[in-house]
């Protein structure tokens, strides 16, 4: 068997890059971006992957993170990379990862990475907000005072203070849904956002509803990403991030892969975080 690990002094090229959805549930949604690293790359150790490693003075595993969720939310739809020294099949590193990570931390899907950037393929997301307490009738009257308004200033700390921006804009679409809530007697806004500069997120906008509204709420809202992917803009739906990765997949098992539609796990670049 090759080596998991290869010493900084013998590593080997990375051959395959696979691109893994993982879900934040339960008490896990508290799990910092930087514990879940750090938790992520004590599981590929557990299950064994020839994971590959950077060069230079410092080598680091080349796993890049792409569209981390807030600390406190949770997650259907996180996603990241990893690039192995040797080709492993993806559903057996999918069990492996899953039974190497905390109940909570759950591994959904790993695919061989396709031609194209995962980061650019996120382009949106869509959030369900349950906000206890909130009656929701008076949710939507709040929700069709937030999308009349053009411009909605909100403030959140962040690195460098406090900041204003406007979390109108982002939002594409914003609707009380009708099913029930995963908390007893509460309102659920489910809202889609598009990443951007400054990045808006789920509890911006809920700030920002409750700044042009009165909207009674008797607890702390539970946010949770359902979904994050590609913009299908005229209908603000999200699609599928790695839906073009299986059809590579499919199309290079049955023959059919063109001689574009080749990949190379090497020049690997950390994915940027967004919303």
């Amino acid at each position: 068997m090759p080596p998991v690990q290869a010493p900084p002094s013998q590593q080997l090229p990375a051959v395959q890059k696979l691109r893994v959805r993982f879900a934040k549930r339960g008490r896990l949604r508290f799990t910092s971006h930087r514990d879940f690293q750090r938790a992520f790359e004590r599981a590929v150790r557990r299950a064994e992957l020839p994971v590959a490693f950077s060069h230079g003075f410092s080598p680091h595993p080349k796993i890049s993170y792409a569209g981390a969720a807030p600390t406190g939310a949770a997650s259907e739809a996180e996603y990241l990379e990893i690039s192995l020294t040797h080709e492993r099949d993806a559903e057996q590193v999918r069990a492996a990862l899953d039974e190497a990570l905390p109940p909570g931390l759950d591994v959904l899907e790993v695919v061989v990475a396709g031609p194209g950037a995962l980061a650019e393929r996120l382009e949106a997301s869509e959030w369900q907000i349950a906000l206890p307490g909130a009656d929701p009738e008076a949710a939507v009257t709040a929700v069709r005072t937030f999308l009349e308004r053009d411009e909605i200033l909100v403030e959140r700390m962040t690195k460098r203070g406090l900041r204003s921006f406007d979390c109108r804009a982002a939002v594409l679409r914003l609707t009380v849904a009708s099913e029930p809530g995963p908390v007893a007697a509460c309102a659920i806004l489910q809202v889609v956002l598009r990443h951007g500069t400054p990045a808006v997120r789920p509890d911006d906008v809920l700030a920002g509803v409750l700044e042009v509204a009165t909207l009674p709420v008797t607890g702390p809202a539970l946010l949770t990403r359902l979904a994050q992917g590609p913009l299908t803009t005229d209908t603000g739906t999200v699609e599928d991030p790695l839906a073009r990765d299986r059809d590579a997949n499919q199309a290079t098992a049955t023959g059919q892969a063109g001689p574009r539609q080749t990949h190379t796990a090497e020049g690997d670049a950390a994915a940027p975080s967004v919303p």
